[in-house]
């Protein structure tokens, strides 16, 4: 059947990849950052990024381009930028240097912290949180988003800006260092909107027809108060007559109280998500009245993943909105930010599963056919549905996407499987007679510096320039150099620095049944932290062992504990691309059992202590609170399937940096395991407290060295943290460790920073010992 064309409808995207093919962007910034590459020449490639993007969109045939979506490092704090909301700290670099002193402000120096990092909603996307305080006096400053809209009219682009909305902002937003924590950042907005209406003002000027507000804060679950700030964010900015016209947009879930709110409110469109969240936004926009005379902008390509579209699925839900909204676009559900750039490039997957996927061209390709097919019926796009019924097809009928063993394994799991055999009370014990390790012992998450020489290893193995036994010595080396350093600075548990491992979630994947690994597939994470999340196509299982071959090599060099290091389920979850086809749940237990095997193969070679790291386990959380408990029920128990099998006396750790951890304190009680470590050194040791108010009766490291920041941190400074991390946990439970991995870090700073990090632990053992 052949469907009757409606309106003239557009495709359009919310935002784009900013790392260029070859991750020109990264490149550029980091020789920048070393004096190799000049301010003017960073300019001309982010440029010339801008200008490919563009490029791409139109010739994809996207009439109406983005604008200020693009960044050195994130957009969160371009908007700080824009709204002149600089830390005192740092207003003096910003006005000696604007560029040096914006990557100040997300680096850090060595005499000024950086601003905290955490993640953006439940993405592993990481922005730079405003701080904001009572004293806080905004004043704009729109002459990035200006330029950048400027440069596409200039290029003959239709542009629309795209900022991040005033009230996503300030709910993001943490109150400054000195300000009383119950600062709400919230009750400035009446003092910020007067800046955003000038912004909008200079970009009308400019020539913005559009301007894009992004409030994905408002899919969270908001209370009266917020929606009420919403509603007069709108009112206000609605009611401006030197304006461009508003598009508000949300994204990663459904709206709910929030879609009547703006449905009510005086903007001229809203943009919103219909993918996963789509039964629920089509019952709320529909109870709401719709949005007659408004555009809405159709979120129907899932922006987050990598699968290809449901054309049939997508057009059925565009047609349900025809009769709700003024006039339909279509566009991908957020941002292309979150996956890489071109599926095309990919050339070792196998063709047959390369038509299943669709990285940031090929999803702008399916916004566009889709944008067809609903201007001008599907008879426009017959060849086009074809194709794509025939890829769904072989997809389903897979054989890499069922493995009947690995379901009757699954299938047979009880709860005891998930339990250690005696409690953590009883447990704990047996690991301090086994371990005998000082009080406050000392210790790193896992890895050390990726140098030049470990990364040309790599490369020169894949190319056939060395064979494995000579890359395997390389490796060894660098092993033995790790462990040898870590001895003299008085680590008292070792790692043996993952120098084999490309990244924590790729390494294991490789090596597992039912994942894909890209060449090209890189997502930003954060600044010039790119990863290649890898594809979880099918169903998983662990052919052989992974790491116990490195890690009893490691453990043969030392007296000393060597930790086993595991990525945990939810992590290579979160962290890959994930299968749609079935419940996340499911996945997880069969990578939980996977990993289960490695942990009791390590034990079994002597491994006394094993780091399942679970950095995502916030992070994937549900946006709304009623989704929580779903998610934690099978989040905490595929951890404690992959961990439970070991003996009393082997340590459990876990690992989990840069996010909120109060809201799942009991979350992470649950996960059962003996030793956690957290990020706390650029949030001052909040998440201590946070253990503390939850009454959290294992060992907890705190973190004391900011690792994603170039500055060495002295040791009285962390021994500062230390003490205020004693506030709030005992001196028997408190570890001492550094916030996350070090494979980002080089040589010279991972060593003065470990060296004094120990000396910080050997000072307060030293003034407990005094005090005892």
């Amino acid at each position: 059947m052949t469907s009757k064309p409606a309106a003239a409808a557009e495709a359009t995207v919310y935002g784009y990849p900013r790392q260029g093919r070859g991750r020109e962007l990264k490149k550029a910034i980091e020789g920048f950052w070393k004096g190799r590459v000049t301010a003017d020449a960073l300019r001309e490639t982010a440029a010339g990024l801008r200008r490919t993007n563009w490029r791409q969109l139109a010739d994809a045939g996207v009439r109406e381009v983005p604008t200020g979506d693009f960044s050195y490092y994130d957009h969160v704090l371009d908007t700080s930028v824009m709204v002149g909301a600089i830390p005192a700290r740092h207003r003096e670099a910003v006005a000696a240097d604007a560029l040096g002193g914006y990557f100040a402000m997300a680096r850090g120096t060595q005499d000024v912290a950086p601003l905290e990092m955490t993640k953006w909603f439940d993405t592993n996307y990481h922005y730079l949180v405003p701080e904001l305080g009572p004293d806080t006096v905004f004043a704009a400053d729109p002459a990035k988003q200006v330029a950048e809209l400027t440069e596409a009219l200039a290029l003959g682009h239709t542009g629309r800006p795209v900022l991040v909305g005033p009230v996503t902002y300030l709910l993001l937003a943490k109150p400054a260092p000195g300000v009383a924590a119950d600062f709400e950042p919230l009750t400035l907005l009446d003092r910020l909107l007067p800046v955003y209406a000038e912004v909008l003002a200079d970009l009308r000027a400019a020539g913005a027809e559009w301007v894009q507000l992004d409030e994905p804060a408002l899919v969270q679950d908001r209370t009266p108060a917020e929606l009420s700030a919403a509603a007069r964010a709108y009112r206000d900015l609605g009611g401006l007559t030197d304006r461009p016209k508003l598009l508000v947009a949300s994204y990663f879930d459904r709206l709910g109280d929030a879609l009547p709110v703006l449905a009510k409110a005086p903007v001229d469109g809203l943009a919103i998500d219909f993918t996963e969240s789509a039964a629920a936004n089509l019952a709320d926009l529909a109870a709401a009245g719709g949005l007659p005379g408004k555009r809405l902008v159709a979120g129907v390509v899932n922006g987050r993943n990598i699968w290809i579209n449901d054309y049939e699925k997508s057009l059925a839900t565009l047609g349900t909105l025809l009769g709700l909204a003024g006039r339909v676009d279509v566009a991908a559900s957020c941002s292309l930010l979150h996956v890489p750039l071109d599926a095309a490039a990919e050339r070792d997957i196998d063709p047959q599963v390369a038509r299943w996927l669709a990285f940031a061209q090929q999803k702008t390709e399916e916004i566009v056919t889709l944008a067809r097919g609903l201007g001008q019926g599907t008879g426009a796009i017959a060849a086009e549905l074809a194709a794509n019924r025939a890829d769904l097809a072989s997809r389903a009928g897979s054989a890499l996407t069922r493995d009947p063993a690995v379901r009757a394994r699954t299938a047979a799991v009880t709860d005891a499987d998930g339990r250690r055999s005696l409690p953590y009370t009883e447990r704990t014990a047996a690991q301090r007679a086994h371990l005998g390790l000082p009080l406050l012992p000392t210790t790193t998450i896992g890895s050390f510096p990726q140098t030049t020489e470990l990364r040309t290893a790599r490369a020169d193995l894949r190319a056939g320039r060395i064979d494995t036994a000579g890359y395997d010595e390389r490796i060894r080396g660098e092993i033995r150099e790790v462990l040898a350093f870590q001895e003299k600075a008085g680590i008292d548990v070792l790692v043996h620095g993952e120098p084999e491992r490309n990244d924590m979630v790729q390494y294991f994947a490789e090596q597992l049944v039912g994942y894909l690994a890209t060449q090209h597939g890189w997502v930003q994470s954060y600044g010039t932290r790119y990863v290649r999340p890898p594809i979880l196509a099918g169903d998983i299982s662990r052919p052989e062992p992974m790491t116990v071959g490195w890690t009893t090599y490691a453990q043969s060099l030392t007296e000393r504990p060597v930790k086993g290091m595991l990525t945990g389920p939810v992590t290579m979850l979160a962290w890959s691309f994930v299968r749609d086809d079935q419940p996340l749940g499911d996945t997880a237990r069969q990578v939980a059992l996977a990993l289960r095997d490695e942990v009791l193969d390590l034990e079994a070679a002597g491994t006394s202590v094993i780091q399942v790291d679970e950095p995502a386990l916030r992070e994937t959380l549900p946006l709304r609170a009623a989704d929580h408990a779903g998610y934690l029920d099978w989040a905490t128990e595929s951890f404690r399937l992959t961990t439970a099998g070991v003996r009393p006396e082997t340590q459990i750790h876990t690992h989990m940096c840069y996010a909120e951890f109060g809201d799942i304190v009991q979350a992470i009680d649950d996960l059962d395991a003996d030793v956690i470590s957290l990020e706390a050194a650029r949030s001052h040791m909040q998440v201590a407290t946070e253990l503390a108010a939850h009454g959290y009766p294992r060992e907890a490291g705190p973190g004391v060295y900011d690792i994603h920041s170039p500055r060495v941190p002295s040791a009285e400074e962390a021994a500062a943290l230390l003490r205020k991390g004693l506030t709030a946990i005992p001196a028997e439970r408190l570890w001492v460790n550094p916030d996350c991995g070090l494979k980002t870090r080089g040589w010279p700073e991972t060593r003065a920073s470990l060296e004094n990090l120990v000396a910080a632990a050997r000072t307060v053992r030293a003034e407990l010992a005094e005090s005892s």
